[in-house]
């Protein structure tokens, strides 16, 4: 039959594997970085025979996304054996791919150590050298379940009386055998590139009632070079980690004492998140949005009728105030709604755009809180836009713009994903389609590339979801769209139309950072603590030699403060270099040395945090130079620095 290969059509045998037919257009040396092949949207082991009626098979290359994934599964796989090897006991369960990784869980006498890794990943090295075949067996279920039974492996047996077909497939490398779908690596000789990294528990099927099983984390890489960049970015990640800095910088603490969950702002934190939210005002006022503020909690009858309580709920907190049940505010939508509804509106009001930087509380499990990136109480940058429907398209498009601004003045690249209606959520069909075809076309209308994410929408409208890279290639979801047509439905808005007649509005959910607080972890650690200029709570901070120049350094102090620069004097009895060094540390943009000469010229040595020394300058030069490094990330968006 014929089969096109990389723009090629060759003949192959009916017999033929998808490596004999690959081996008629690729070279020997690139043949070795195939993992697998893929007929249409089927991945097979590279050794499987070429279906019937195949047209195109695509090689699957190791340093690809596919391929690093399945180079990850096989790992895993290749580490549960070392496991039986070392830890004989030991019951295997699950061991799949995860982003950047891998894990497997075992059901063991005593819970894994750091300790054990290196003697793991030793009996590793020594089967991936062995180089043994990867093989897949296909029998019935009552066949593996008496195969994994002698084995002694009880957990394989329930998960083969899930599994709804007649048969299942077993994959064998060496004398380990997995119950698994695959593919895999032609052989286990393919690993060129892992490290164990952690070890963790985690309950079977992640349900409490369970037993607590022992979870082993790992990484593969295509090759050495590829896992090195991967663990160098992790140390990075270590040094860069916001609650090290918070601590360090004296931004912010979280106080068990006071309940955990929750960050205490310092005042420099306080500085740098008034800074960002008076930033954000602005931006929203130029936009045509209103500012508003809505209580903290709202009677348990309107998160009914919202669908939280039947939604969502699990996450909420509840009180009772005069017998009658509140609920604490997970979101903002329910609130801005009642705003809308305090008049009657007309067809000429909308859109109308409400601007919140709402605090809100979400039960997030004790075991997921971290830092600033997850927490129990955070802000919203919130809005809610009400809109005729023939308005959805502009706004949504306006929101995207809004973001891309946004994002130039952080130096943020992004991506965008728009998640469709999931299996929990409320509203008719109609209005879904309506909705998510609102979100696509808003997308195409500004001709902006996005992937599907399938059933991870809001359970009241479809979104897209804003994910910004870090400067070590993290992602983060931070702003996010929103298409709802069942929540104004449901609170019975409505407006007067040109007809005269009652219509119903749309509303879009959105918010441009997401959680203050998360984007300032974000933050933090995207600028190792060092923020810009203009976000920096100290500017500048003047250093004495000694003490007979302190009464200058407040002089230049008071006059860079009435220029609006934040700035503080060190006058302490110390070394300068003591003094410039605490400075560095502290990140601190700009250090003013004074000594004898400085007064002599009524000038100030600048010298910069990350060593620079730009020399002699007067205090009017020094201004003008802070003033300009604060307006230079915003000339790109046409945005301004000035907030007042």
């Amino acid at each position: 039959m014929n089969v096109s290969i990389e723009g090629q059509v060759v003949e192959v045998a009916a017999d033929a594997s998808c490596r004999d037919a690959l081996r008629e257009v690729l070279s020997g040396k690139k043949l070795k970085t195939v993992l697998a092949a893929k007929c249409g949207t089927t991945t097979l082991d590279i050794t499987a025979t070429v279906p019937a009626g195949c047209e195109e098979i695509t090689p699957v290359y190791a340093d690809t996304p596919e391929g690093l994934d399945l180079l990850r599964h096989s790992t895993a796989h290749i580490m549960a054996d070392a496991v039986k090897r070392l830890f004989p006991s030991a019951k295997v369960t699950i061991g799949p791919s995860i982003q950047n990784g891998f894990y497997y869980d075992f059901d063991v006498e005593r819970p894994f150590t750091t300790e054990d890794l290196e003697a793991i990943e030793a009996e590793m090295t020594k089967i991936i050298r062995e180089a043994a075949p990867f093989t897949c067996e296909v029998v019935s279920k009552e066949e593996a379940k008496k195969i994994f039974a002698d084995m002694g492996e009880n957990y394989k047996l329930e998960l083969i009386d899930a599994v709804d077909d007649d048969v299942v497939s077993i994959y064998r490398h060496g004398e380990f055998a997995d119950l698994c779908r695959g593919p895999h690596l032609p052989t286990t000789g393919y690993v060129k590139a892992f490290k164990l990294m952690s070890v963790a528990g985690a309950y079977w099927r992640g349900d409490e009632k369970n037993p607590m099983l022992s979870r082993i984390y790992g990484t593969a890489f295509a090759d050495p070079k590829a896992l090195k960049k991967y663990l160098n970015h992790l140390e990075e990640a270590k040094k860069r980690d916001h609650r090290k800095l918070g601590t360090a910088l004296d931004l912010f603490s979280f106080q068990e004492e006071g309940g955990v969950g929750m960050a205490y702002w310092h005042p420099k934190g306080a500085l740098v998140r008034t800074i960002l939210e008076d930033f954000e005002r602005k931006e929203h006022l130029k936009r045509g949005y209103d500012i508003v503020q809505a209580p903290q909690i709202l009677k348990r009858e309107l998160w009914e009728r919202s669908g939280h309580y039947d939604n969502y709920r699990e996450n909420m907190y509840f009180t009772e105030i005069d017998e009658v049940p509140y609920g604490v505010k997970p979101m903002n939508c329910v609130a801005h709604m009642l705003i809308y509804k305090s008049h009657m509106r007309s067809y000429r009001d909308l859109p109308m755009r409400y601007f919140e930087l709402g605090v809100v509380h979400r039960h997030e499990k004790s075991g997921v809180l971290h830092g600033l990136m997850r927490v129990r109480q955070f802000t919203q940058d919130d809005a809610h836009i009400i809109c005729r429907p023939d308005q959805l398209q502009e706004e949504i498009v306006g929101v995207l713009n809004f973001v891309k601004d946004i994002m130039n003045v952080f130096g943020f690249e992004y991506s965008l994903e728009l998640s469709t209606r999931p299996e929990k959520s409320i509203g008719e069909d109609a209005d879904w389609e309506l909705a998510t075809d609102s979100l696509i076309k808003a997308l195409k209308a500004i001709d902006l590339p996005y992937e599907i994410n399938e059933g991870d929408g809001a359970f009241y409208g479809p979104k897209i979801d804003v994910k910004l890279r870090d400067c070590l290639d993290r992602e983060w979801q931070c702003a996010t769209v929103q298409c709802d047509f069942t929540l104004p439905e449901r609170f019975d808005l409505g407006y007067v139309g040109e007809d005269g007649e009652r219509h119903r509005p749309v509303m879009v959910h959105r918010v441009i950072l997401g959680s203050v607080e998360r984007f300032i972890g974000i933050l933090t650690e995207h600028y190792a603590g060092a923020f810009p200029t203009w976000l920096a709570p100290v500017q500048a901070r003047v250093l004495t030699v000694t003490d007979a120049h302190n009464e200058f350094a407040e002089k230049v102090k008071a006059e860079l403060l009435k220029e609006g620069i934040r700035i503080e004097a060190d006058t302490r009895n110390e070394k300068l270099g003591f003094k410039v060094r605490e400075a560095q540390v502290s990140k601190i943009p700009y250090m003013l040395v004074i000594g004898d000469k400085e007064i002599e010229e009524q000038g100030v040595n600048v010298r910069m945090r990350k060593g620079e020394n730009l020399g002699l300058k007067s205090i009017s030069e020094v201004a003008e130079l802070i003033k300009a490094d604060c307006e230079e990330p915003f000339k790109s968006g046409g945005l301004s620095y000035r907030f007042s």
